[in-house]
């Protein structure tokens, strides 16, 4: 099993336990709205003719090579300043197909680091899905289910949109379970269109309740682009997730992304605002586990300087694929988001 160990002097914060000579083993688990992974094929049961290459947006095979070469870059480096390699876990969404997964796992940016894919079709009318990426040397994933969010339009038809996904299994022997989430829209308006991320919301609590029956210590991991901020009502009076950890009681949810938004912290822009949509949350276990477990450390905002646009209409914002209705061969309109977890490695085995 390979595992990557942090010097003491990285986790000062952790208290007395600072003061002794101890390596910890880190993993990282990371979210990144892809932006529209396509592939370049009419599929006539969904939305997807703008992206082909006779489509609005002349999607052709070097334009989705060149997105492949990009995004792939780009998750073979989140939080890699401090683990020196690329997230044991990762959750993607606005992927077409499983197709369009495996192409990027395969890349040679990304092949030799060994991953899996868990992936169910959505309903959505763009064809649009999540899925989650794992080392299969890290985490062997033993149970996942897709729940569908049912959502009514106000002329009482169904409207389409993402199932939200739930694996589980064990991270280096240790049970977790990872929620991967891709929210409605904003389509419409924040006002107008909030009833649909409510309702989302109110499925996933849903989800992790079911979880939490079956396990009042299950330790759960939800990642996505929620569009929603952390301090919006789908957070506060749906999740209930916290934001300080003096505030948690059992079976609480803290949302460490809350400190970061309130310092003005982003991971896209519109209209100049910064929105920290894509977030990552969990369950207060992971704050004070058992020893020998895995904990929370901490979580960031993976913005390297060359995700970020450097000149024209969205100079300063993330360096998305096409921008006012043009090809601009970037990456995505938001950044990744990450988190890591660490734990203590008895001596014995960091001799090894």
């Amino acid at each position: 099993m390979n595992f990557r160990l942090i010097p003491l002097f990285l986790l000062l914060a952790f208290g007395a336990n600072s003061q002794e000579n101890k390596s910890y083993r880190i993993r990282t688990i990371a979210f990144y709205n892809l932006e529209n992974l396509f592939d370049i094929e009419n599929d006539t049961l969904i939305f997807d003719d703008d992206r082909t290459p006779e489509g609005k947006d002349h999607w052709t095979l070097e334009r989705y090579n060149t997105k492949l070469d990009h995004l792939s870059q780009v998750l073979s480096e989140i939080g890699s300043s401090t683990s020196k390699t690329s997230p044991d876990i990762i959750g993607i969404c606005e992927v077409e197909n499983r197709r369009v997964v495996e192409d990027l796992i395969n890349h040679p940016n990304l092949i030799s680091k060994g991953y899996g894919i868990v992936h169910y079709d959505s309903p959505d009318e763009r064809g649009i899905d999540v899925a989650l990426l794992y080392k299969k040397s890290v985490f062997l994933p033993t149970s996942s289910a897709s729940h569908r969010l049912l959502l009514i339009n106000d002329d009482g038809e169904r409207n389409y949109t993402r199932d939200q996904l739930i694996v589980g299994g064990l991270l280096d022997d240790e049970q977790l379970f990872f929620m991967v989430n891709h929210w409605p829209s904003r389509s419409g308006g924040e006002a107008r269109s909030k009833p649909n991320r409510m309702a989302a919301a109110k499925l996933s609590r849903r989800i992790i309740d079911s979880v939490q029956r079956l396990d009042a210590d299950a330790k759960i991991i939800s990642m996505g682009d929620f569009n929603d901020d952390p301090n919006n009502d789908s957070f506060k009076k749906i999740l209930k997730t916290i934001g300080k950890p003096n505030q948690l009681e059992g079976q609480s949810l803290y949302n460490p992304m809350e400190k970061l938004y309130k310092q003005g912290i982003g991971s896209l822009a519109y209209r100049d605002k910064w929105n920290l949509f894509d977030q990552i949350f969990f369950t207060e276990n992971l704050l004070h586990p058992e020893e020998g477990k895995y904990k929370f450390w901490k979580t960031r905002v993976f913005n390297a300087p060359y995700l970020i646009a450097k000149k024209g209409q969205y100079k300063g914002y993330p360096q998305r694929t096409y921008a006012g209705g043009s090809y601009t061969g970037g990456y995505s309109d938001h950044f990744p988001v990450y988190m890591y977890l660490i734990k203590a490695i008895p001596e014995e085995q960091t001799a090894e």
